[in-house]
């Protein structure tokens, strides 16, 4: 970024700092600043490759991601400020079920398949030994051999899990929401809103959030497991009536459980984000009690599951696979809901740039949800296959489950459709631009393949406008898809292949096929998409290919604790420190230039800063996602009120785009505001053959190599020379402002010294 071998680190640590250059360390006590030249910093965060993988193996749980992207999705809205409450706790809600569900899924391939099915039956634990000590048969009547014992030893499965995500987001909770952001003093024009919520004071401080909804999705996961281990063993006492004692218990549990779950439903729907103001209260009671409470709670269910009961023998399924129904169905009515509320705060302040006409929100809910479902129905699935074999010894996953895996390939043909279509109609725009393309190189020598090439990549980087219609589709599809299965789980009470018998050869063919590859697609995505995640942060050409990586840790954790730690809470009080504590020691002013993702993170820290510090500040952003990406998906904080007024706060602001950019864009501000950000698209590649400039052949940069483009140097000179008139006669400096998609530099023009 400041294109020297040999940098010094300013200030910061070993995951976000502050460098500038080797001769640049000491420019403001040496007056080197009054010569006016400026003095650039390079701001790095996640500078480890122990941070880029840690941050995509959190990307697993991109259920988790998804609904808490759906959070901001926010349609654009005056007022209505119940409206944007009941949006946030239907989004907190759904996040909550999300929890219970993988939770029970879970439980259901270690409890009901492997603990209490196949464990119980004699075939499938010779087929696998390392079930023999917990079975009857096997083990000779052992004391692992009742069911309830069995699934004591089952839980330390999910629990641990649990428990592990719990360590994991307590100990990225410490490392990125506790960093507190600039203070502001009360009655100051620090309290002026900005247009955005971006600019409140306690945006990006959420610890308190987070602190009450990791106690409760810890809770309800601890909760879950005791339910699978404790109402089993419940209904066995009930319906024996040999001893009065544990039937009393069971009634016990029972209250405790319910008394557990309204508890945590309480918590998840009391408080919401505290924007306005800089909460730094915890609530220490729910943070430490509640998941202890739950956690005792499982405990006791242990204890009295294990309790001996030599008449219990386990058959069929275990009880309770309904609550995957009553989950289901619970998830389509909050998404519904969803729906109905944002289309009512869209149509408020209607926007077509805005993705799906607000419904964007409600899209991504329903595919988080979706995709948890797949994932337990296919993860429930291949583990029945796996422990059943060829034998039917075992009676398999809850129906619905079945039907949830067999959802899978229906969707990938439907996606895959989608993707043939999108490809159709690359081939169409590409054919279309060669002229535009020929017409951008007057007077060079024609080149077909060149052309052709370049028109290519043009019409390849255009296809991220289309992601809401991808979106759209597999949002529908999977509503479709979840009615489908609710209805063939509860007519026919039967899996897919099943019910398909007497059907004739092809449906029953069809049906069998999809059932199989359900739970094998689960197995390979998974693993493609772990792979996938880590290559993309290896280095930054594999991430700027999945910019949706860095979407889905930029926004905080408002609907989901669980989901992947945001980093912005780290980087965007970092930015906003560093430029009101030099400009307030220096009485300089400030060019920040940030590329991509980068100019994300300068765009919030600026909101983040006071008005007078705005006006001493010029912005320059290139490959810039702003508003292709974030405008469109998230129009309540990047809408083209918020752009508006972030450009009516600076000093100036130049945007540098390519048609050739998968991922940056225009900012298209309406009115003269546009042409004021917006250069005209630069040319890419700069010379279309050979000429005497490019002698040997120009590459097709699409996002990267912006410093290289003679336009970039003519645009960040008359920023510097904009800041320059005004500015006292007291030293400056440069701060850069780097960032997760490319890099981001910063630097304030020097005013010209005393004596000059």
């Amino acid at each position: 970024m400041l294109d020297v071998p040999q940098t010094v680190r300013v200030t910061g640590d070993e995951r976000a700092a502050i460098h500038r250059r080797v001769d640049d360390v000491d420019a403001e006590s040496r007056g080197e600043s009054g010569a006016g030249r400026p003095v650039p910093e390079a701001y790095v965060w996640c500078q480890s490759r122990y941070e880029h993988v840690a941050r995509a193996s959190w990307l697993v749980l991109l259920p988790f991601a998804l609904i808490n992207l759906a959070h901001w999705m926010l349609p654009a809205a005056g007022g209505h400020v119940r409206a944007i409450r009941l949006y946030g706790l239907l989004v907190r809600l759904t996040a909550l079920t999300l929890t219970v569900l993988l939770v029970a899924a879970s439980c259901e391939v270690v409890l009901d398949l492997a603990a209490w099915q196949c464990a119980g039956s004699r075939v499938c634990a010779q087929e696998h030994s390392w079930l023999r000590f917990l079975s009857p048969v096997g083990s000779a009547g052992g004391w692992w051999s009742q069911p309830g014992r069995r699934l004591v030893m089952a839980a330390l499965a999910p629990a641990a899990f649990i428990g592990l995500l719990w360590w994991l987001s307590c100990r990225t909770w410490s490392a990125y929401e506790s960093q507190q952001p600039v203070p502001r003093s009360a009655g100051s024009d620090d309290d002026n809103d900005h247009g955005s919520a971006l600019s409140r004071p306690g945006f990006w401080y959420g610890q308190r959030l987070v602190a009450r909804l990791r106690a409760a999705h810890v809770a309800a996961g601890f909760l879950t497991v005791a339910a699978a281990v404790g109402t089993s063993a419940g209904r066995y006492d009930r319906a024996s009536g040999h001893r009065a004692g544990l039937e009393v218990l069971s009634w016990v549990f029972d209250t405790a459980l319910c008394v557990g779950a309204v508890v945590v439903l309480w918590v998840v729907c009391r408080r919401g984000r505290s924007e306005h103001r800089l909460d730094r209260q915890i609530d220490t009671l729910v943070m430490r009690y509640l998941p202890t409470a739950a956690l005792v709670l499982l405990a006791a269910a242990m204890l009295y599951a294990g309790w001996s009961r030599p008449d219990w023998r386990s058959s069929g399924r275990m009880p309770g696979g309904a609550a995957f129904s009553i989950i289901a169905i619970v998830q389509c009515v909050f998404v519904i809901a969803l729906g109905v509320v944002a289309r009512l705060l869209y149509r408020s302040r209607p926007d077509p740039r805005t993705a799906l006409r607000g419904l964007a929100g409600p899209a991504v809910a329903l595919l988080a949800c979706t995709l948890g479902a797949v994932l337990s129905g296919g993860m429930a699935q291949r583990a029945g296959d796996w422990l059943n074999n060829t034998d039917e010894s075992i009676a398999g996953p809850p129906v619905l489950l079945t039907w949830q895996a067999s959802a899978a390939p229906p969707l990938l043909l439907v996606l895959l459709a989608v993707f043939a279509w999108l490809a159709w109609r690359t081939r169409q725009v590409s054919r279309q631009e060669r002229a535009h393309v020929e017409s951008d190189y007057p007077g060079e020598i024609r080149d077909t393949v060149r052309t052709r090439r370049i028109a290519s990549k043009r019409a390849r980087a255009a296809l991220i406008d289309r992601s809401p219609l991808v979106i759209g589709v597999a949002s529908g599809g999977s509503l479709a898809l979840c009615m489908a299965g609710l209805t063939g789980a509860f007519v026919t009470e039967k899996g897919p292949s099943e019910a398909a018998q007497g059907a004739g050869g092809l449906v029953q063919g069809t049906a069998e096929a999809a059932q199989a590859l359900g739970s094998w697609l689960m197995v390979v995505g998974f693993l493609l998409f772990l792979a996938w995640s880590h290559h993309a942060y290896k280095g930054q050409a594999g991430r700027r290919t999945i910019t949706v990586l860095d979407m889905g840790t930029f926004w905080p954790r408002a609907a989901h604790p669980l989901a992947p730690p945001c980093y912005a809470e780290r980087a965007v009080p970092d930015v906003a420190w560093r430029i009101t504590t030099w400009s307030q020691t220096t009485g300089g002013r400030l060019a920040l230039s940030a590329h991509g993702q980068g100019s994300v993170l300068v765009a919030a820290a600026i909101c983040q800063l006071s008005p007078s510090l705005r006006r001493r500040v010029a912005l320059q952003t290139y490959g810039s996602p702003l508003e292709r990406l974030y405008g469109r998906w998230f129009p309540a904080h990047f809408g083209p009120a918020s752009l508006t007024a972030l450009h009516g706060s600076v000093q100036g602001w130049r945007n540098l785009y390519r048609l050739t950019d998968p991922v940056g864009g225009p900012i298209r501000l309406a009115g003269d505001h546009g042409p004021a950000v917006d250069r005209a698209p630069l040319v890419d590649p700069l010379a279309l053959g050979r000429t005497a400039q490019h002698p040997l052949p120009a590459p097709i940069l699409g996002n990267v190599g912006y410093q290289t483009d003679p336009a970039f140097a003519e645009e960040e000179a008359k920023l510097l020379a904009g800041l320059r008139p005004a500015v006292t006669p007291r030293s400056a400096s440069a701060l850069p402002a780097a960032a997760p998609g490319g890099d981001a530099r910063t630097g304030p023009p020097q005013p010209p010294s005393p004596s000059a």
